[in-house]
This record gives structure tokens, sequence and C-alpha cells, in this order.
């Protein structure tokens, strides 16, 4: 599988180890960067890259994840997020690894790097990138719903537009103006 990664200062260590942990696996790793420690870099590009480079291998039929980095993971998770076609999770433990995939079909998670230590940050990988989408119906549905929205602003109708609310003040014992 090809696993884009991306970070900011905040998890350049992780960055460099990561690779090589996921090059012995087998797996082929891209880095966008950055490509060196800078304590006043800026991540949203790193990861917007990183984001569509994902998007784009699986367009193109390519296995790809995505793996961003930083302080919280928090910006990195919303950055990735601003591209088309990702489903980026912010994971901090086992469990939201595998639910990001087999609930979300999530492309990329972000990863806390000043939260975790790099041993529980690879197995948060690992378990990511071995956990299939389940395909469930119900879990497909509303991933097509975000996409729908995502693509032209479509969303399901809201059920409370037809519900007609009570008139709280209709019955007289309500707020009079004149009362001061």
């Amino acid at each position: 599988m090809r696993i884009h990664i991306a970070t900011d200062h905040a998890g350049m260590d992780f960055s460099t180890q990561l690779q090589h942990h996921l090059a012995a696996q087998g797996h082929d790793v891209i880095d966008h960067g950055p490509l060196e420690y800078d304590a006043l870099d800026d991540y949203p590009a790193f990861c917007i890259r990183a984001a569509q480079a994902v998007v784009r291998d699986q367009e193109d039929g390519i296995e790809a994840l995505g793996v961003v980095f930083g302080g919280s993971g928090n910006g990195e998770q919303i950055a990735a997020n601003k591209v088309r076609g990702v489903r980026a999770a912010l994971v901090w433990s086992i469990a939201t690894a595998e639910l990001a995939r087999e609930h979300n079909d999530a492309n990329v998670i972000a990863i806390g790097a000043r939260q975790h230590t790099f041993d529980e940050a690879s197995a948060f990988i690992d378990r990511f990138v071995a956990t299939p989408f389940s395909g469930d119906e119900r879990h497909s549905r509303r991933i097509a719903q975000i996409a729908a929205f995502e693509l032209d602003g479509a969303l399901q109708p809201d059920p409370r537009a037809a519900v007609t609310q009570p008139d709280v003040l209709a019955d007289g014992d309500g707020f009079d103006p004149e009362a001061g």
C-alpha cells in the first residue's frame, strides 16, 4: 500500500521513524514534508498535499492512505479535510483508528505527536492500515451523504421543517411587553 505522510515541526521525529516503520512492512511511503526542522513552519500545505496525493492515487486505482502529524493532530486533520474526497479522522486510540476505517472509510488519519509515544502512534497506524471498510449499508449511506454535501451542498431534508412548533405564548399566560 502507498502511505502519504506529512507533519509539522512537532511531528518531525515521528515522521522519520514512521517512514522506516512503514517501509519495513513493505509499504511505499511518500513524505510530503517538511524537509527539515523549523519551529515556525506551517503545516497546512504539507497536510493538504498529502491528502491530495491520497485522493489522486485512489482515483487512479492505487491503494493509498494518509497519515498527518502535528502537536495535537487537530489542525492537521482540519487541513486534510479541506481536500475534496478526503475523510480524515483524528485518532487517539486503537479503537478510533479501527472505527475510522471500519465505519467511516477514512482515508487519512491525524495523530497528535505530543499526545502519544511513537509506539502508540505506530500501533494506531498499523491498525488503521490493516482495517478494511465494513461496507455496511448504513455506513455507506452516511458516507454518500457527506460526499453529496461536499460536492454540491446537498443535505437530507430537515425532519423538523415539517413539524409545526407550538406557540408557547398563545395561551395568554406568556410574556406581556406592556408589563415591563
